[in-house]
């Protein structure tokens, strides 16, 4: 195979890890790892990606098992690790990411088993039919149907859904920043869906909120608040980036170090979460 197909392959398996597991380094390991078990087959492979398919999503339950009890001890709400693609990527690559990658459906996807996940993500995401997931999850084929239908349940209620128009949902981004610099509350509020909520995840290495901030009012004197602070702090840096498919931001600090990433889910015009990942340890891939 070229390099070109080797990278296309790694993508892939990235891809199905990530997904899987919400960490970029986990998700960059199980890619790795299964290259390297690649490298290793010596017949020719009829469907390389199927191929990577089936390793990268066994490694990540295997992966996924182990996380599940550090994230028992976490402090504070998790998100999963940003991804941070240009504030103004192509139709195909923003709607990919909105479907499946956004921060939301990656924590709806935290309420299901291992096995579970596998299963939804393998039909719903990449397409695979009934007999080709029993093969990867190790599971019979009437079992498979029942792992997907019943995940399916579990997420049925709280599935996330966008606003399709990118444009619109980035301009309120705008308004939304600006509103939070200038410290304005009554356009911030006007701008939060009544029953917004702001997510901060510091995972106790960073200042940040211990519990989720519920209501219009209270989101928006935390964000002035937040604002008013740092400004004390010098001059930092903004950058318009999309952030797992939703319109967000990148904050750098005076010394160049990132300070935050914030993203929000936009539904009928109007913010429904804020995510503001604070976390070191979440950040350094960027």
């Amino acid at each position: 195979m070229s390099d070109q197909q080797l990278e296309d392959l790694r993508r892939h398996g990235f891809a199905v890890a990530y997904r899987m597991l919400g960490t970029v380094a986990d998700a960059e390991d199980v890619a790795q790892e299964t290259m390297i078990r690649l490298a290793r087959v010596e017949a020719p492979l009829v469907e390389p990606a199927a191929w990577v398919t089936t390793v990268a999503t066994r490694l990540s339950i295997d992966f996924l098992r182990l996380a599940r009890v550090r994230r028992e001890t976490y402090v504070g709400p998790w998100l999963p690790e940003p991804l941070v693609e240009d504030a103004a990527p192509g139709p195909g690559t923003r709607a990919e990411l909105a479907d499946s990658l956004s921060q939301a459906f990656l924590v709806v996807l935290e309420r299901l088993t291992p096995v579970e996940r596998a299963a939804f993500l393998l039909r719903e995401v990449f397409g695979y039919d009934y007999a080709e997931i029993a093969r990867i999850v190790d599971r019979s084929e009437a079992s498979s149907r029942q792992l997907v239908t019943r995940a399916r349940k579990h997420l049925e209620a709280s599935r996330p859904r966008f606003d399709a128009d990118s444009a619109q949902r980035d301009a309120l981004l705008e308004r939304f920043l600006a509103a939070a610099e200038d410290g304005d509350l009554e356009a911030l509020e006007t701008m939060l869906a009544d029953d917004a909520v702001l997510y901060s995840d510091g995972g106790g290495k960073a200042v940040a909120a211990r519990r989720p901030v519920v209501g219009p009012a209270r989101i928006a004197r935390l964000l002035a608040a937040t604002a008013r602070k740092r400004r004390a702090q010098g001059e930092f840096e903004l950058q318009l980036v999309t952030v797992n498919g939703q319109p967000g931001r990148i904050l750098r600090a005076p010394d160049g170090q990132i300070w935050d990433v914030l993203s929000v889910d936009v539904v009928d015009g109007r913010v429904q979460a804020v995510r503001v990942t604070r976390n070191p340890d979440k950040l350094g891939h960027l």
